[in-house]
Parts: structure tokens; sequence; C-alpha cells
């Protein structure tokens, strides 16, 4: 698969700015790289060349080229319904969002997966363009980041431990 939903399309036509560090560190993909690539990816993150599958639609990075991907395990739902997960280049890794709709609002109070990740308890100004597109499209209500962020991790609190076993 290497079209996105439309809705993530849309957003991705949205501008990331970085802010000198006070914005948004991601660079968005208009198409998911492709199967053969997140695998490659995959065994080069893990060093294991034994991974032979991958549950991951990568669909942007950080500014050092870390990933940010669905983690495709819930067969039953659809893309969008997704957990959203970061692999920084730095061996960082996390939940993000339990979904695109939280990961709209993460992405309104200026927290892409970089910063869901790494700062999750830091304060951040919300961002308009993204709060706009949020109140537009997000069928939940808006909660404060880390709230977000916290329910995704007690939603899935073996990712981590899970990514690592697969580490050699």
């Amino acid at each position: 698969m290497s079209n996105f939903p439309t809705l993530l399309s849309q957003l991705h036509q949205l501008e990331f700015d970085y802010a000198d560090g006070e914005g948004i560190d991601f660079e968005p993909f208009q198409n998911f790289i492709s199967t053969t690539d997140t695998l490659e990816w995959l065994r080069l993150w893990t060093g294991n060349s034994e991974i032979d599958h991958s549950p991951f639609l990568v669909f942007g990075q950080d500014g050092t080229g870390g990933y940010a991907a669905f983690w495709l395990i819930e067969a039953s739902l659809d893309i969008l319904e997704q957990p959203i997960v970061f692999f920084g280049s730095e061996g960082e890794i996390g939940v993000v969002a339990k979904n695109f709709n939280d990961y709209l609002w993460l992405l309104a109070q200026n927290f892409g997966p970089y910063e869901a990740v790494e700062e999750s308890h830091s304060n951040r100004s919300s961002n308009a363009v993204f709060l706009d597109f949020a109140e537009q499209h997000a069928t939940s209500a808006y909660r404060p980041a880390f709230e977000m962020i916290q329910a995704a991790q007690i939603a899935y609190p073996t990712f981590e431990t899970q990514i690592e076993a697969l580490c050699r």
C-alpha cells in the first residue's frame, strides 16, 4: 500500500514548522514508504535480518531521520484507527497516539511524533493551523497532550519491549 487515506493527505498539505525548536520536528511524506523499504529500514534499525514482515506504515520522519508510522496491530480497524508510533534515529521509541484523531489533537498542541515520545511532559504552545484542522476533522474531543500520550502508552504497554526484543 502506498497511497494515504484522504485525511492524512490533507493533513500533510499543511506546513509543519520546526520554528527553531518551538514547533514540530516533522517532515511529512506524501505516500507511505514501500513495504520493501520499510522492511529494509526495520532490519537496519533493529539489527535483525530475520524479520520477515512489517506491521508498520511509515508516513513521515523527524529532522534526524526518525520514522513515524501507523502500527497495524488491530486487524479489524481502519488505518486511521491504528496506533501511531515513533522510531528515533538514536534509538528513541514509543507509542505516540492511540489513533489518528488523538494524533490530530497532539499536533494542535505542537506535539509531533518526536515531541510526544521525548518531550511528553513539556508545556508547548498551541498551533493554530493544526488546531483548526483538528477542530474540523477529529471525531474525538480535545484532551491535553500528556493525557493522550499517557492513554496511548496504557493502551499499548508492550510496544517498546516487543520492539526491543527484536533488536540484536
